[in-house]
């Protein structure tokens, strides 16, 4: 690896003009996933050795590990690399999602690797959640199977529309195309079944032990033209940049900074939208309007920023700004909300019920919320939607919850940040379940169409969420 950043820096004519030049590469974070045993470790492992990205300190051990613990008989256990956990390299499987960076010529890459067993499915979530492509391995000998199915959805659930679906090992079934073309033709026929949006789906045989078709073009598989698993990864265009740059303004405040007494800053993360000094901005919950008196941003005033530049502004007002309020422009139409229907990824032992009281963290506000109906579970093998009142451990639905007061809510596909929350639970503080949003519900939408005042919802929700024993109708 020392000789790679070495040839680098001679091919940008010094250590400046390469370091520059890594900062302006094009980032890409992926995920590996699919169902246990289908290789995700190893083809981290394989795409980090082929492409040079592994010290020769770590190289040794990895010669050193794979004759003591490695599950590739004579050859090199590359899933060792990334399976740093010592019950992970026991048992020869993924528990924890680990992360890895690495580069090519092209690109950046940070690549998360996430457990295929049922029971880390929570890990499998945080992996996706900050992932723009998924890499779906298939076991060919095996093909698709229900975790397989699951992960798939999770994934298109999160928002991720660029999927590589690679079909694993085929070493082991003699590099066949027909049970490749099978494997594709199935996994088409269900996923086209159930999507009702565009997803981009390719397909690529591979071997990640091997490392067939993942670096170099195969000569097992002469009947595959298509491009390496590398340069699928290096060519692939993402442009949700863009999209998010053009949304409306949502920026989370995260802290609030105080350097002097002449001093107030909000500090945050935009999520989409932009910010310029002298843009006239509003403050929820507060309601309150004022104007951007600077951005500052590594010490040094900007008079712009964009989506997802970590900022710090001050407003032209001294106005009561906390942690968990939520900047707008102040031409936005948006309704503050109270209730939502929000597909729920359920991670606790326990099932989810209705009624259930939990802490939701959105953004950087931490709220109350009750669970006021469940409207069905997925079944992962089918997709199929269930009527139910429970949603169980490692269980898929769509519940509509009540907040302790309105908020603004985003639906997940275009407002991630907003969008999205977690469930925590009321007496251990554990997270207990991901939640995004599909539809947030506007207070005037009433079974009966009467108008009420602002007044009467809002009394009739705080009676119906601090009495849920009076059994008050639901107006929506």
């Amino acid at each position: 690896m020392i000789s790679t950043i070495e040839q680098e820096i001679i091919n940008h004519g010094g250590i400046e003009n390469y370091l520059y030049a890594q900062q302006h590469k094009m980032l890409l974070r992926f995920l590996t996933c699919g169902s246990v045993d289908d290789g995700k470790s190893t083809l981290i492992g394989r795409l980090l050795h082929d492409s040079y990205q592994i010290y020769d300190d770590q190289l040794s051990i990895l010669y050193t590990d794979s004759k003591k613990i490695g599950t590739q008989k004579n050859k090199l256990d590359l899933a060792l690399l990334v399976d740093g956990l010592q019950s992970e390299r026991a048992q020869g499987i993924t528990i924890d999602v680990a992360y890895r960076y690495f580069f090519t010529k092209k690109r950046k890459f940070i690549i998360a690797d996430t457990p295929g067993h049922i029971e880390y499915t929570k890990n499998m979530v945080t992996g996706a959640s900050t992932s723009e492509l998924a890499i779906l391995l298939v076991d060919a000998r095996k093909g698709i199977q229900s975790q397989t199915k699951r992960h798939w959805f999770i994934t298109v659930l999160l928002g991720i529309q660029y999927i590589i679906v690679a079909i694993n090992k085929m070493d082991l079934i003699n590099y066949n195309q027909k049970i490749f073309q099978k494997i594709s033709k199935e996994y088409l026929e269900f996923t086209k079944k159930h999507l009702s949006t565009e997803i981009h789906t390719t397909f690529i045989p591979i071997s990640a032990v091997d490392g067939d078709n993942v670096t170099t073009l195969s000569t097992n598989m002469q009947w595959y033209n298509g491009p390496t698993l590398l340069e699928m990864l290096e060519d692939i265009q993402i442009n949700d940049s863009l999209h998010f740059e053009q949304q409306e303004l949502r920026f989370p405040v995260q802290y609030v900074i105080r350097h002097n007494l002449d001093f107030r800053g909000y500090v945050g993360t935009i999520a989409s939208g932009s910010m310029y000094v002298g843009q006239r901005i509003n403050i929820f919950p507060s309601n309150t309007t004022s104007a951007i008196k600077r951005i500052i941003k590594f010490n040094a005033d900007q008079t712009h920023a964009g989506v997802r530049e970590a900022i710090a502004i001050t407003l032209e007002d001294d106005l009561d700004v906390s942690r968990g309020d939520i900047i707008i422009d102040s031409h936005a139409t948006i309704t503050p909300v109270q209730n939502a229907l929000v597909d729920v990824v359920w991670m606790k032992k326990e099932a989810l019920k209705k009624n259930q009281y939990f802490n939701v963290k959105i953004a950087t506000k931490v709220i109350r919320a009750q669970v006021k109906n469940i409207e069905y579970q997925i079944d992962v093998n089918t997709l199929e939607s269930k009527k139910t009142n429970i949603i169980s451990l490692n269980g898929i639905g769509l519940v509509r919850l009540l907040f302790d007061e309105p908020l603004i809510l985003d639906p997940y596909p275009h407002y991630p940040t907003t969008g999205s929350m977690i469930f925590i639970d009321l007496l251990t503080n554990e997270t207990v379940g991901a939640g995004m949003v599909r539809t947030p519900i506007a207070r005037h939408k009433s079974k009966n169409n009467k108008n009420y005042s602002e007044f009467e919802l809002a009394l009739h929700e705080f009676i119906r969420f601090h009495f849920p024993h009076w059994n008050i109708p639901d107006l929506l």
